[in-house]
């Protein structure tokens, strides 16, 4: 590991330093909160090498998506861009060497040496293209959006390209020992692959690299080169599968026109494929695969209701790195999401409260820390403790500080201090900025409908409830508390909110096991018209979750599969609109699979 190895300084010598080993020593400093300890190494080499430049342009990129400064976000993307004009400007030179090395037949070596640089920087390139994207989508302009999806395609096309070619090289070279020697056992690095699988069909079929001498097998060290650039393009190109694939369903046939495929098993397999590298981005892999389990997964619903899928990969994986990260802030929060979603709500707060410590210069880690310790707070129905996160959130985060006004608002309501919270919720309008935004808009609409004529405790209960629900958190919830939200919403009789009321109940009853009750309320709710209006979600929702239920009984499973398309196809333009087409299009895809062929 990159751990053990002694960190090089500016004073050595260029020849003795391994620019691959000393990246990922680099990103390992910075998982474990050595975050100014990595910049000042990769800034120490950069010049060294593409690989160097590219791991300060990263940090410095990282640092700027921490903290969403202008000058940083300048500053990552003129790092950026040296770092792409650096790899562009030597590519030329290498692949007219490889042509003249392959002409003359000569010095296979530094054939196959210029062709892993020539692999190492296109990689390096469309990673660079893929962080401006990111920097352009910030600016929220239709001609940075335009901007953006331009350098997602050119990246995309180079990833693809790439991974052909790695692909490609190592078949070849695992085929040629066995032609000559007979049966040969595979290498870890076929194993790897065959775990992987083969190029996906929408990929083109692999472009033969260039090989540098004919019937010549690449050494140990060119296939161990190999691997690790496999792992390194593995990242980008999972990322881009995995991200495609949770696109919403409407969105989904425009995003493949334009050339973006969207496997989710193949992104999975190829992000563990770069987690198990030793490329730089291999713990980068490991952390898209935590978040994909422990947040994606749950939320969406990708693996039907089941809030479990995907928790024991998350907690293998955490365990298998706790000797090398046993400092990180980021792997400390990870295993307090593995706790929370584990219902174990006490320790999740233990492991977000040590992870806001140790994130003491990281003031996003920080952030996204407060507001799991709100939500944990929110689920054990400690309203005065969830209103104090959200409210330092409210203060000090740059995302969304509407949403976590409306969050204050109705945690402060429902603790009882009511003049605290109508202040609080009056906020939210001026805090109102992204008027395309989906929780904003609804952030600022539930707001004035509770400030006007005022907040009460009861309806505050109700508003936290809700967000509960639609964020999937109900299952993360004791009994004892499932219970007691029960009482809450059976004490409300404003006639407004009856079918919000109904769907909340039928969404506890569910969680409890107890069907038939949750049956009968998800059809109330359904039924109800007066809250329609102002509750626009309720009735695609409740039919929805009945169309869930029925799903889990094969006798009934036809009536959920009609059930369900009649909420995708006979409802629009409701609050979260693409969030249950999400989870809708994952279920149907989950009963196609399982159906009998």
């Amino acid at each position: 590991m990159a751990g053990k190895t002694k960190p090089v300084t500016a004073g050595d010598k260029p020849d003795t330093i391994d620019d691959a080993e000393l990246a990922l020593e680099g990103i390992n400093m910075l998982l474990n909160n050595g975050f100014k300890e990595s910049d000042d190494l990769f800034k120490a080499h950069r010049n060294h090498s593409p690989l160097m430049s590219f791991g300060a342009s990263f940090v410095s990129f990282l640092n700027a998506m921490m903290t969403f400064e202008e000058e940083k976000m300048q500053t990552a993307f003129e790092d950026l861009k040296a770092t792409e004009r650096l790899c562009e400007s030597e590519n030329a030179g290498v692949i007219e060497t490889i042509k003249n090395k392959l002409k003359r037949n000569v010095d296979s070596q530094r054939s196959w040496l210029a062709m892993l640089n020539r692999l190492q920087r296109q990689i390096i390139i469309a990673d660079c293209q893929v962080y401006l994207a990111v920097l352009s989508f910030i600016k929220q302009e239709l001609s940075a959006y335009i901007k953006g999806g331009w350098l997602l395609r050119k990246a995309w096309k180079m990833y693809n390209k790439c991974y052909s070619d790695i692909t490609h090289l190592q078949e070849g070279g695992q085929r040629r020992p066995s032609d000559a020697q007979g049966s040969a056992s595979p290498t870890p690095s076929s194993r790897s692959q065959q775990s992987l699988g083969d190029t996906p069909a929408d990929t083109p079929a692999p472009v033969p690299a260039p090989v540098p001498a004919p019937g010549r097998v690449p050494d140990a060290g060119h296939s161990e080169a190999l691997d690790r650039l496999k792992g390194s393009v593995s990242f980008g190109y999972g990322l881009f599968h995995l991200c495609i694939s949770m696109v919403p369903p409407h969105l989904l046939k425009i995003v493949n026109l334009l050339g973006f495929p969207g496997d989710r098993l193949q992104g999975l397999a190829a992000l563990a494929y770069a987690s198990e590298s030793k490329d730089m981005k291999a713990p980068l892999a490991t952390l898209a695969l935590l978040w994909y389990h422990t947040v994606v997964q749950p939320f969406f619903a990708l693996d039907g209701a089941d809030t479990q899928a995907g928790l024991l990969e998350a907690k293998d994986i955490l365990q298998r790195r706790e000797p090398v990260y046993p400092n990180s802030s980021l792997f400390m929060f990870f295993k307090g999401r593995v706790q929370r979603l584990e219902g174990l709500i006490s320790h999740a707060l233990t492991s977000f409260s040590n992870a806001l410590e140790l994130a003491t210069d990281q003031r996003e880690i920080q952030h996204v820390c407060l507001y799991e310790i709100g939500w944990c707070s929110m689920i054990e129905l400690s309203f005065t403790d969830a209103y104090r996160a959200f409210e330092r959130l409210k203060s000090e985060s740059r995302w969304s500080q509407c949403y976590y006004a409306y969050l204050t608002g109705v945690c402060q309501g429902a603790s009882g201090d009511l003049e605290g919270a109508a202040a609080v919720l009056k906020d939210v309008q001026r805090l109102f900025k992204r008027k395309n935004n989906q929780i904003e808009l609804f952030s600022l609409k539930r707001a004035e409908k509770l400030r006007k004529p005022r907040p009460s405790k009861d309806l505050c209960s109700l508003a936290v409830i809700e967000v509960l629900y639609l964020w999937k958190a109900l299952a993360n919830c004791s009994v004892p508390k499932l219970q007691t939200m029960i009482q809450i919403l059976q004490g409300i009789e404003d006639a407004s909110c009856a079918g919000l009321k109904h769907l909340l109940l039928g969404a506890i009853h569910r969680t409890l096991h107890n069907t038939k009750d949750a049956i009968q309320h998800f059809q109330l709710a359904e039924r109800d018209e007066v809250g329609c209006l102002s509750n626009s979600y309720v009735q695609p929702y409740s039919c929805y979750e009945v169309a869930c239920v029925l799903l889990d009984s094969p006798e009934a499973a036809e009536r959920g599969r009609a059930l369900m398309l009649q909420a995708k196809e006979e409802y629009a333009g409701y609050d979260f609109e693409n969030r249950l087409h999400v989870r809708i299009h994952s279920a149907l895809a989950s009963t196609r699979a399982e159906a009998p062929q």
